[in-house]
This record gives C-alpha cells, sequence and structure tokens, in this order.
C-alpha cells in the first residue's frame, strides 16, 4: 500500500506527457515525445543504485523512481509547449464544443486501442489454469513480439496520424490513401523479416535473453512455442497499427471500435477452440488468429470508405521483399546453432552467437533489397 501512494500520482503525470506529446506530435516534434521514456529508465537505474542504499526497505526505492520519473517526464516537455506557444492553462469548461466533441471521439477510442491489452488480459486468466509455467512461458514470448511492435510498428504510427490529419483537413483523398500506402509498404519492409526472425530464433532467443537461474530448457521449448504462435500474428498487429490511424485521422472512432469487438469476440472463440490441442501455444496462436481478422477488417473498411487506394507497383515490391525475407532465411538457417547447443553454451557465447545471426541475417536482408533497387528514399514520408 505504501508503494501504491507512491507510485499513483505516476498516472496523472504520465497522461498529461501523453498529452503534451501528441500535441508535438501534431507539430511534426517527434524527437522530444521520442526520447521522454528514455527519462523512466534513467530515474529508475538512478534510484536503484543511488537511492536503494539509503533506505530501510530498499524496494521503495524503485517507487519513488517511478514518481520522479513522471515529474521527469512531464517537465521535460513543457519547455518544447512553450517555444510553440501551446502552454496550456487549466480552465474547467465542460460546455465548450471542443471539449464535449473530444469526449465523444475519446470513448470509443479508448476502447479501440485497448483490444490488444484486454485480449491479453483474457490469454493470461485462460492460462492461469493451465500447467504451472503457462502465464510465464506467454510472458516471455510476448515480451519479444512486443519489440518490434514496439520500435517500429508503433514509431510509423505516431508518425502518420498528424499527417493523415492534415490531409484529410485539406480534402486531399488521393494523398491521404498515399501515405496510408507508405506505411504499409513501410511495415511490410520490417515486420516481414521481423516475423521469419522470431518464428526461425524462438529457442535461440529465450535462451540467450532468459535461460538463467531457474528458468530451465523446459521453459525455453515452452516459451519458443507460444513465441511462433505470436510471430504469425506480428504482422498483423504492425498492419493494424498503422490503418486504424486511417480512421482516426477522419475523426471516425466508432468504426474501429467495432472492429476491435468483433476481433476480441473471434479471439475467445479461437481460444476455446485452441486451448485444448496446443495449450499456452494455442492462446498465442488465438490471438494472432484475430489479431489477422482486426487487420482484414480495417483495410476493407478504408476501401469501401475510399480512404485506401492501392498505388501502383505492389507485385514488383512484393517480389522484392520476398527475395530479400529468402536470402535472409538461408543466411540464419546456414548460420544458426543446433537448439541444444544454444542451451548448453554460457551466456557470453549465446549472446555472440545471437549478434552475429543478427547482423548476417539483417545485413543480407537490406544488401538484397538494395541490389533489388529499393532505397531509403523511396520510403521518406509522403
Amino acid at each position: 500500500s505504501d508503494m501504491l501512494r507512491i507510485t499513483f500520482p505516476y498516472l496523472l503525470m504520465i497522461s498529461l506527457t501523453a498529452f503534451a506529446g501528441g500535441i508535438l506530435n501534431s507539430y511534426d516534434r517527434f524527437a522530444v515525445p521520442a526520447f521522454t521514456p528514455v527519462l523512466l529508465n534513467l530515474a529508475m537505474i538512478g534510484a536503484a543504485i543511488y537511492l536503494a542504499p539509503l533506505m530501510r526497505e530498499p524496494v521503495m526505492a524503485l517507487a519513488w523512481g517511478v514518481f520522479i520519473a513522471g515529474a521527469l517526464q512531464l517537465f521535460f516537455q513543457l519547455p518544447f509547449l512553450m517555444r510553440l506557444g501551446l502552454m496550456p492553462r487549466p480552465r474547467v469548461d465542460y460546455r465548450h464544443e471542443g471539449v464535449s466533441r473530444i469526449l465523444k471521439l475519446m470513448v470509443p477510442a479508448l476502447f479501440g486501442v485497448s483490444v490488444s491489452q484486454i485480449n491479453l488480459l483474457l490469454d493470461t486468466v485462460l492460462a492461469s489454469f493451465l500447467q504451472t509455467g503457462s502465464v510465464s512461458w506467454l510472458y516471455y514470448s510476448d515480451r519479444l513480439s512486443e519489440l518490434p511492435l514496439g520500435v517500429f510498428g508503433i514509431a510509423i504510427a505516431t508518425v502518420i496520424l498528424p499527417s493523415l490529419s492534415r490531409k484529410h483537413a485539406a480534402a486531399s483523398t488521393e494523398q491521404f490513401a498515399a501515405t496510408l500506402d507508405w506505411a504499409v509498404r513501410a511495415v511490410l519492409i520490417i515486420g516481414v523479416p521481423s516475423a521469419l526472425a522470431l518464428g526461425l530464433l524462438a529457442e535461440p532467443l529465450i535462451a540467450t535473453l532468459f535461460h538463467y537461474g531457474e528458468v530451465t530448457s523446459r521453459d525455453v521449448a515452452m516459451s519458443a512455442q507460444s513465441l511462433r504462435a505470436y510471430s504469425a500474428g506480428l504482422l498483423a498487429f504492425m498492419v493494424i497499427k498503422v490503418l486504424a490511424p486511417g480512421f482516426f485521422a477522419r475523426q471516425d472512432t466508432r468504426t474501429p471500435v467495432k472492429i476491435g469487438i468483433i476481433a476480441m469476440a473471434a479471439n475467445m472463440v479461437f481460444n476455446l477452440a485452441l486451448i485444448v490441442p496446443l495449450a499456452h501455444a494455442g492462446l498465442a496462436l488465438a490471438t494472432s488468429l484475430s489479431a489477422w481478422l482486426n487487420a482484414m477488417l480495417l483495410w476493407r473498411g478504408l476501401k469501401r470508405q475510399g480512404a485506401w487506394q492501392s498505388q501502383p507497383g505492389w507485385p514488383k515490391f512484393l517480389a522484392r521483399i520476398g527475395l530479400a525475407n529468402a536470402v535472409m532465411v538461408g543466411v540464419i538457417l546456414w548460420l544458426n546453432m543446433p537448439v541444444m547447443r544454444w542451451l548448453s553454451a554460457d551466456g557470453i557465447e549465446r549472446s555472440w552467437h545471437m549478434g552475429m545471426l543478427v547482423v548476417a541475417g539483417g545485413g543480407a536482408y537490406f544488401a538484397v533489397l538494395a541490389l533489388a533497387g529499393v532505397r531509403v528514399r523511396h520510403f521518406r514520408q509522403r
């Protein structure tokens, strides 16, 4: 309870930080909100190193680290708002037209962006009824699958939302569609190799990061099963992140919510169908299948509304990334070690070999893309 009292104000501070970050993003000031989470890591590390030894209960230092991080993140962004002349002055006026409009748009949007978290919560509850360790296996694999989603998928979505909003306001339908097309192609460039790599290197990744202490070889094998299942839906999760802004930019928050409800219901059906034959991996696979359903329904909705118009060059583009991914897979399979070697090697050897695989596979992938004619300038935001 003491930790809760200390950390509870963080909710208010991080909400205001997100609000400030949204304003900065809308003015194309992406670097400041992107850097802000680093302050949380620095505050937590500082609290653990310098504050914990001074406290009777060292764990309380982490609670104070969270509180300090919230304040640092908020006050770090305020000077940048002031430079734009957008420093808000709190005033309660629920009758203001803008406030009522935001509330109407926000409520369904909150549910829409929460679908994946609700699905994860339901999966965790169901996993708790399975054999001991199932919740941990899902947690390990979910953390790894979230890495490319958080680094690339959310980053692209953050960049395109202000651009889409401006193009919708200018009634520029063609440029709106071109921006969405650009975003999906950018996601494919990163998402396809990421999903393949997670599937191919499931055991090596789990072993390199978690096979220490009480984590056994069986834990590695079980976590790898669910990681492969999550990797099957990684591309869909990333596509959802860039298609949903196509609705939000046009102030249509209801359609993604309706689609999210359908996907959530489908996830429960898939869970019940797959949990018996596949156990915890079935829950992960159900999440991936529902994500693909969500992505397809979002794409169909945008197409029906005329917001999605495929740009020229898709067959050639798909052929290029298909070739690059095939070469990457070949390089990874050639350089990879047997699973038993990953389990028996020490941490240094595992880390070194994993680094080599990432560099070699990624290098081969981007080299083939370059030879096939894909250039960085092709993916500068429109």
